[in-house]
């Protein structure tokens, strides 16, 4: 987690209010990337006991709006929140636990695909999936436990 001062920096320099809730919530963000708004008000309370859910729901939308935190959601998967911004990078998604893990660009600088036929537009940013198997279900074992089952593992050498 960044300290709670780089936190603070980063919601100043977006134009918001430092607020205990927005620094819970963006500190939790940070902490578990992919999670779901339930994962993150445990996470967020783990810090600060009394924030509500709506207070995070609000904060996530404050933060989502203000570019600090970017919400995605793979066909089929409820939305999650990660703090990795600005650098149009895609997801690998596990069909089996869904779990999700960052995937850099594929090639070169974004956004990192050629449409077949642009039709006009400046084209600045491609969202790709990638679907399949995590290895831990490759191997038949669940997926390492946490305190937000809903929340995403990540395997062994992956970004967390």
């Amino acid at each position: 987690m960044p300290a709670h001062t780089e936190v603070a920096r980063a919601l100043r320099d977006a134009g918001l209010r430092v607020t205990q809730p927005r620094l819970a919530v963006l500190a939790a963000v940070h902490d578990h990337p992919h999670s779901d708004t339930e994962g993150l008000i445990v996470a967020a309370r783990a810090e600060l006991a009394g924030v509500s859910h709506q207070a995070v729901y609000d904060v996530l939308r404050a933060l989502t709006d203000a570019g600090l935190v970017r919400r995605i959601q793979p066909p089929g998967s409820i939305a999650r929140y990660e703090a990795r911004v600005g650098d149009n990078h895609h997801h690998l998604v596990c069909r089996h636990c869904a779990s999700i893990i960052d995937v850099d660009c594929a090639v070169g600088e974004r956004p990192c695909l050629t449409a077949s036929d642009d039709h006009g537009y400046v084209i600045d940013e491609a969202e790709v999936v990638y679907w399949g198997t995590c290895p831990a279900c490759l191997a038949g074992s669940p997926p390492p436990s946490s305190s937000d089952t809903r929340s995403t593992h990540h395997p062994e050498g992956s970004e967390p």
